[in-house]
């Protein structure tokens, strides 16, 4: 059986070796820093497997992010000098290759379906082959070491290194906020356990008219938008401010289809991931692989249609939910 935690103990292995080339930089004032916010972050990919099966304290790793906030707070990130492609390199690249050069990037989606629709009904003898409800994230880490070989085959790079050295650029121009998605998710886990969504449904109960449908979807769709902002995710928003508000008002109290309430709450939340430097994947990642001057430049221009399409979903909520 292939399982999904071999491909986190690849991701860990790369972080760690990112941490090596960080070390190893001179050009990087602060590369003890670096180097060990990366080791850091590699080691608790692999340890955490252990962790799960209850064969080491979970404690360690409570202590690693501890470490890796102080590094953070300490100003203890840097970057390094270490020159990527020139742009008359790039230009040369994209005239020579043209659109041949999406050819890694469309392998991931195509071999991720095949993994997600055709490998995951294979059995071998009585077990299948791909673990258990981990066949999405399998297909998807097989499809990124086929992208990079694909990729090794077309463009030919100087080092065999060259990936670990560009993905090490990007590390450090996005620096702590590649994190963000893991210990966001971590966040809105711990909100629901928490019980913040009763908390917030307490609160909105005594501040709503009686009866207000119109009140009611105002603070639905605009308190996920707001905890998106918060949080950076929708899906870290949605059991909070459907627990609050969704379901015990909207579809209980005022009998509104649940399908087209949760669903049009959820593209409200998605208008709180246009405005937020939380939502790095989206906003802080894109200004970095653009070489942005203004890292900030996405948001601000996301930022004019965000708010009126919050306005559209609150219309669509309550014309075509009840």
């Amino acid at each position: 059986m292939i399982k999904v935690e071999w491909f986190y103990w690849l991701c860990g292995a790369i972080f760690i070796a990112v941490a090596a080339l960080t070390f190893a930089d001179a050009t990087n004032a602060r590369r003890h820093g670096s180097g060990a916010f990366w080791g850091l972050l590699g080691g608790a990919f692999i340890y955490s497997t252990f962790v799960v099966h209850k064969t080491a304290p979970a404690w360690v790793l409570g202590l690693a992010v501890i470490v890796m906030a102080l590094l953070v707070a300490t100003g203890q990130l840097g970057r390094g000098e270490t020159p990527g492609p020139t742009r008359a390199e790039q230009e040369g690249g994209a005239d020579r290759f043209g659109n041949r050069l999406f050819v890694p990037a469309l392998t991931i989606p195509v071999v991720v379906i095949i993994f997600a629709v055709g490998l995951a009904k294979i059995h071998v003898g009585d077990e299948p082959l791909l673990e258990k409800s981990s066949e999405t994230l399998i297909g998807l880490g097989v499809a990124s070491i086929l992208a990079v070989v694909i990729a090794f085959v077309m463009l030919r790079p100087k080092s065999p290194l060259a990936p670990l050295q560009e993905g090490r650029r990007l590390l450090e121009a996005i620096g702590w906020a590649a994190v963000l998605p893991q210990m966001l998710a971590t966040l809105g886990q711990l909100f629901v356990a928490a019980g913040v969504g009763d908390q917030v449904g307490r609160i909105t109960k005594n501040v709503l008219p009686d009866n207000s449908l119109i009140g009611s979807v105002l603070v639905y769709c605009v308190g996920m938008a707001l905890f998106t902002i918060i949080m950076g995710n929708a899906f870290g928003a949605f059991p909070i401010m459907t627990a609050a508000i969704g379901y015990p008002v909207l579809v209980q109290h005022f009998g509104g289809n649940a399908a087209a309430v949760f669903a049009i709450g959820m593209l409200a939340g998605f208008c709180g991931t246009l405005c937020t430097p939380m939502a790095a994947n989206f906003n802080i990642v894109p200004a970095a692989l653009l070489e942005m001057k203004d890292k900030y430049g996405p948001i601000k221009a996301q930022i004019p249609t965000a708010i009126p399409l919050l306005a559209c979903n609150v219309a669509l909520m309550y014309f075509l939910a009840f």
